[in-house]
């Protein structure tokens, strides 16, 4: 794809599912987000950036635990994510969060930063390595990055709503999504990127919806192919909604489901030398 036309997607994307996002995620997505967190090891005082960061998931627990000398930069190439974190800074009375719309591939003239958190967010980008790089780029020696993304494709029980969607429209969403979460690629992007220290957690989990309108709205409005999902025609709705729900039905408990998901969640140094 066009890395142009990729990034449109994306922010458009995100611009979309932005308002319903949490609603349908923050669960789902709570272990990895406390995982990566936990791997960052915040201090007071730390200055973060947070890339990617989406409505701000990492952002808030992070800016609490650096206040109140440390601050987070919050950094999406979606600015109604952006505008929902600065909404809810402002109302919470956040004061040691900056917000700023940011490509994850051109991060600008920022930094040095303490620690980088990019949580679920770099198998979007249309270059992970350059994303991975600029990471690396923007923080101090020795800064510590903590990277997550979805896992291998066979581990995640809701993979095919990516091909139910293409089947209808061209989603033109990040067609190797699961590229970085198989065995080692991760660690290897993060590597040639100059990273060093590298470990990696795989973590297995169960994405817990209540019953169908809740696995439908995490799949076609709050995540990845909302875009595209907006394109569909009422037929094309239904004949999509069924088929996604029919390929849920071996996780069905009740009148809800328990759908196996994995993330990977590695952490990272920039080596102490580097000036």
């Amino acid at each position: 794809m066009d890395p142009k036309l990729h990034r449109w997607v994306q922010r458009q994307g995100w611009n979309r599912a932005s308002s319903c996002y949490e609603q349908y995620w923050q669960q789902q997505l709570q272990p990895a987000i406390d995982l990566a967190l936990e791997l960052a090891d915040l201090q007071e005082g730390d200055d973060v950036i947070d890339v990617a960061c989406g409505t701000g998931l990492c952002t808030f627990p992070a800016a609490a635990t650096v206040a109140p000398t440390g601050r987070v930069l919050a950094t999406d190439v979606s600015p109604k994510m952006i505008d929902e974190i600065e909404r809810r800074a402002t109302a919470a009375g956040s004061s040691n969060i900056d917000v700023d719309c940011r490509d994850a591939e051109d991060l600008g003239d920022i930094g040095p930063f303490d620690v980088a958190l990019c949580s679920l967010g770099l198998m979007y980008v249309p270059a992970p390595a350059v994303a991975a790089a600029e990471l690396r780029r923007v923080l101090r020696p020795g800064g510590r990055a903590v990277v997550s993304v979805w896992g291998e494709r066979r581990n995640c029980g809701w993979a095919e709503l990516f091909p139910i969607v293409d089947a209808r429209v061209d989603s033109d969403v990040c067609p190797m999504f699961f590229a970085l979460g198989t065995p080692g690629a991760l660690d290897a992007t993060l590597a040639r990127a100059g990273f060093v220290d590298i470990e990696t957690t795989r973590l297995d989990v169960e994405l817990c919806y209540a019953g169908d309108d809740d696995a439908i709205g995490a799949a076609f409005l709050g995540g990845p192919v909302a875009l595209a999902a907006s394109r569909f025609d009422d037929a094309t709705r239904r004949s999509a909604h069924e088929e996604y729900l029919a390929s849920l039905a071996h996780h069905a408990d009740g009148a809800g489901y328990r759908v196996p998901g994995e993330f990977v969640v590695t952490s990272a140094r920039r080596a102490d030398d580097e000036y």
